[in-house]
């Protein structure tokens, strides 16, 4: 098992940055994968970004050159720097981690981009 802290949320306005970091409760060896999804009202939760364990990232064709993930295995955190923030970027984002066949989430923050 593994347990996730969300934290960095904020208001912030179009062109602007914000960084999430995600704490796990364990190391990260043995997680296959790990990293945000996001979830706008009325809409599906979507991956946003993500580290694999062999150190592959995938980003949503929405984010890329605008965020950045990275990943700490010492202090078993995971980062998301989001920069140029747009509006269609406000969400509850999620910090989620696979081990074996079970995702495990945290509790979500909330990103608002507006003016």
């Amino acid at each position: 098992q593994v347990q996730l802290v969300e934290s960095g949320g904020g208001l912030v306005q179009p062109g602007g940055s914000l960084r999430l970091s995600c704490a796990a409760s364990r190391v990260f060896f043995g997680i296959n994968a790990i990293g945000w999804h996001r979830q706008a009202p009325g809409k599906q939760r979507e991956l946003v970004a993500a580290i694999t364990s062999s150190g592959s990232i995938n980003y949503a064709d929405s984010v890329k050159g605008r965020f950045t993930i990275s990943r700490d295995n010492g202090k078993k955190t995971v980062a998301l720097q989001m920069n140029s923030l747009k509006p269609e970027d406000t969400a509850v984002y999620y910090c989620n981690a696979n081990v074996g066949w079970t995702d495990y989430w945290g509790q979500g923050t909330q990103v608002t981009v507006s003016s």
